[in-house]
């Protein structure tokens, strides 16, 4: 999507939130990527505003989605990193003026809305693309290239962990909306940890042909559910079991993969996300590099064979924009997995109330 007769010009991006996720996962990587330009951001916070002038003050601000869209001629691309709530009507917005847009898990909160965005963005004549940095994490790139050498042999059981141990609800004021219990909120540990581990599974193996799933309230004082249990049939493929919690005081390891001839396990995050919380710049070396003591193994038996992480790259996911809106390539993430990830999220909601497997329409 270079602008006509000005192909060298960076593309114009404007972010709409300045939170955890707009400050850490997107505006970090967009300023480092040279085919891009933070133009704008989108937050009526004063401290937020500050924020973003002392870090790129070459970016202008806009206090308001409506300010933004009577700009949106001088924009190329649209980033939405807001409440969950928020997305859908943002979304609708921006594609509306046909203006290809981002949006963080989980695009909406249902997979019906998510469908009809997708369709939106097609019959307007371009693009939503679901952000999931996690794909980019050292320790899943490194799930996938196993995956693919075969050095597992065929395989059995995928397990992966997505675990944490906060055994307060957050009461800060930015950080509410997450406890927050009414239909259509989108929260909740199914929405937040849940869409990261269950479209790495769709990402790997597809769409499931059922589901099954135990979802729970653990803390007190919490309003939406804080520990799950996940699991995804599929006709010819393993069993996928996946686990998500924000009152685990012992992590079970981050992957576990069982095949006919070995096994992989992992323990431990990946490192961006700490990197970028201490203020590193993804432009800096050893970036995403994680150290050999984390290293996970192949393991046969009494047999065990460290495997180096590959690097986490959460640039690639820009890279990969880049790539599409420039050369036509395929978008990094497809609003077809999103949807699917919200189908199964609905899914597990449904079979923890009935206890049943609950099976995917077809």
């Amino acid at each position: 999507m270079a602008r006509a007769g000005d192909e060298l010009s960076a593309l114009r991006v404007a972010l709409v939130g300045y939170g955890m996720g707009g400050s850490l996962f997107h505006a970090p990587f967009i300023a480092a990527d040279p085919r891009f330009e933070l133009t704008v951001v989108v937050t009526a916070n004063p401290d937020r505003r500050t924020a973003v002038l002392a870090r790129y003050p070459d970016t202008s601000l806009a206090g308001s989605v409506e300010d933004l869209l009577v700009r949106l001629d001088d924009i190329d691309l649209v980033v939405v990193s807001t409440p969950n709530s928020t997305h859908k009507e943002i979304a609708e917005a921006v594609i509306s003026r046909r203006r290809p847009v981002v949006v963080d898990k989980p695009v909406t909160t249902t997979a019906a809305e998510t469908r009809r965005l997708a369709d939106l963005a097609e019959a307007q004549g371009t693009t939503i693309i679901p952000f999931q940095n996690r794909r980019f994490d050292g320790d899943f790139r490194t799930v996938v290239s196993l995956l693919g050498s075969g050095d597992l042999g065929t395989l059995d059981t995928f397990e992966s962990r997505y675990e944490r141990w906060q055994p307060q609800v957050a009461l800060a004021r930015d950080r509410s909306w997450k406890n927050d219990p009414r239909e259509g909120a989108g929260v909740g540990i199914l929405f937040d940890l849940g869409a990261h581990v269950i479209d790495q599974a769709v990402m790997l193996f597809g769409r499931p042909e059922a589901v099954y799933a135990d979802v729970a309230v653990r803390r007190i004082g919490s309003h939406v559910d804080d520990d799950a249990f996940v699991a995804l049939r599929y006709p010819h493929g393993p069993r996928v079991h996946l686990w998500m919690s924000a009152v685990a005081a012992d992590r079970g390891p981050r992957f576990r993969l069982l095949g006919e001839s070995s096994a992989y396990v992992k323990t431990g995050m990946d490192l961006q996300e700490s990197m970028l919380s201490e203020g590193h710049s993804p432009t800096e070396s050893g970036w995403g590099e994680e150290p050999p003591a984390s290293w996970g193994h192949i393991v046969t038996g009494a047999e065990r064979r460290a495997v180096p992480t590959l690097s986490g790259a959460y640039q690639l996911f820009y890279a990969g924009m880049a790539s599409f809106l420039l050369d036509g390539a395929p978008p990094p993430v497809d609003i077809a997995d999103a949807i699917t990830t919200a189908e199964v999220i609905e899914a597990a909601y449904l079979s923890s109330r009935s206890g049943a497997i609950e099976w995917l329409a077809v």
